[in-house]
């Protein structure tokens, strides 16, 4: 695949995915002209005011990586090693979203979605991650903001996707480090500044959690780091960094939410957040092990960044078995943590039924080692109607629940309930919106089969296993709206009474 280095789609997302087109031979098809089976469902089979949203990341559909005053990231760094990304690829010119932000914001409204939530490029407003401002960055944001208010749409803004400016890592291990933490306030107050008079919607990070483990556990992810024993690495240590990241990502987080409660939120009316990926764990069966092997497993991906913001401590199975690898927060760290959330975004994507390997303890610690835990399967089913039925939560934008379920073919196991009441019995007394959900394409998709995506369509009314509504042309850049967008065009229509 060309372009993406890692999947981003929203809760129906409206995700820009790159394939090499085979145009000789295509079928013009018109799938604007198809009368689909939206399987029952309309814009007034859910509450008043239930939002539909589409997402994206800076990296991934700006482009314009080298222009206009943007500094590099480190995952302009690290796509640069041979091997990293499919064929070498880079997103110096991704989609170009940079350029063509006026196609894709109409296509949203065509398509009739309500929101649109867009990442902030660190490096583009500060080249060196502090100090010197790029206005050309800031005209960038402001265009695209206005824009979206312009056709009706409401704009939802994720400060940081992945992409440390490379300045930082350059100057101080960027999030190994400390100084990361007021840095990253810095920032975000300085966007507070410059968009909060029209951003009501803000995240501090999308998926904390995957940059601690990814980027420092078994370094698939930038910066790459990790012990030789669990990846590819020059440097690292899978014991210890990715605990360190990771309270550093919590604090960062809790320092920006602070300067925005203090300074920003009365006046601008705005919310604050963070988006956390949810995979969800059940024990495979019914044994003492596996229940625990499990509970381990929700500790470590779930609880590490929910529990603190919640409680202002890490989860008691991590601090047993971590022990001394993982930091603590001071009192007043514990003060500025807790509670720091107006809502949590969920990236539900998967479930996996869990087990107890029965292994002794490992010589080589890392983060997934700790975790001693085993993966049987994973299934996941999305269930959207009746997704208001469950009366837990409230809403961001608007009221959004969606029913998360897992099913096993020979055992069914519905979990959505509770993933639902369970996390919100013991970890959540906020609003929570679905901010990621999805399906794929296979990267090398042709232009004709890309748009005639009816596994898409059938994914919506129940799953199948594809993400993104709209193909885009790499020879020319040129949208295409696949039959799934079509699709929620029909759904999404609004009553003109």
């Amino acid at each position: 695949m060309p372009l993406m280095l890692y999947c981003l789609t929203a809760v129906l997302s409206l995700h820009f995915l790159a394939g090499t087109a085979e145009l000789n031979g295509a079928s013009h098809m018109r799938p604007e002209a198809v009368r689909f089976d939206t399987g029952g469902l309309s814009r007034e089979s859910f509450p008043k005011g239930f939002v539909f949203g589409t997402a994206t990341s800076a990296y991934q559909v700006e482009g314009m990586a080298n222009g206009d005053g943007r500094g590099p990231s480190i995952w302009d760094v690290f796509v640069k090693i041979p091997g990293i990304v499919a064929n070498n690829a880079t997103a110096d010119v991704s989609v170009d979203q940079y350029h063509r932000y006026k196609e894709d914001v109409d296509l949203m409204a065509k398509l009739n979605f309500d929101t649109y939530r867009f990442s902030i490029s660190w490096s583009r407003i500060f080249p060196d991650g502090t100090g010197k401002v790029n206005w050309k960055g800031v005209a960038y944001y402001n265009r695209l903001i206005n824009y979206l208010l312009e056709r009706g749409i409401t704009p939802s803004a994720n400060l940081y996707h992945y992409d440390l400016p490379e300045a930082l890592e350059k100057r101080y291990n960027g999030l190994l480090n400390d100084k990361v933490v007021k840095d990253f306030a810095d920032y975000a107050e300085f966007c507070f500044k410059m968009f909060g008079d029209r951003v009501k919607n803000w995240m501090t990070f999308n998926e904390p959690r995957v940059v601690a483990a990814f980027g420092y556990d078994n370094g698939f992810f930038a910066p790459g780091r990790c012990s030789k024993a669990f990846g590819n690495c020059t440097v690292g240590n899978s014991a210890t960094e990715p605990y360190i990241v990771a309270h550093h990502l919590i604090l960062a987080h809790a320092a920006a939410v602070q300067r925005y409660r203090e300074k920003y939120q009365e006046k601008q009316k705005g919310r604050i957040g963070i988006i956390l990926d949810f995979f969800w764990y059940e024990p495979l069966t019914r044994s003492k092990a596996d229940n625990y092997a499990a509970q381990r497993a929700r500790d470590f991906h779930v609880g590490w960044f929910i529990h603190p913001i919640v409680y202002g401590e890490y989860p008691r199975t991590m601090q047993v078995i971590v022990g001394d690898r993982l930091p603590k927060f001071t009192e007043e760290e514990v003060k500025m943590v807790k509670g720091s959330i107006d809502f949590v975004g969920i990236n539900q994507y998967t479930t996996y039924y869990t087990y107890d390997p029965h292994l002794s303890k490992p010589k080589q610690l890392g983060y997934q080692q700790d975790w001693n835990a085993g993966f049987a399967c994973k299934i996941f089913l999305l269930c959207l109607k009746k997704c208001y039925d469950a009366h837990l939560l409230d809403n961001l934008v608007s009221k959004v629940l969606f029913l998360l379920a897992c099913e096993d073919a020979k055992r069914g196991v519905p979990i959505g309930p509770r993933v639902s009441s369970d996390v919100h019995k013991r970890e959540l007394w906020t609003t929570v919106i679905v901010s990621e959900n999805g399906t794929d394409d296979p990267g090398n998709v042709t232009l004709p089969k890309g748009l005639h995506d009816t596994t898409r369509i059938n994914f919506y009314k129940g799953y199948t296993s594809r993400f993104g509504i709209v193909y885009v042309d790499f020879t020319n850049l040129k949208r295409h709206p696949k039959m799934s967008a079509y699709w929620f065009h029909q759904l999404l229509k609004r009553n003109k009474h």
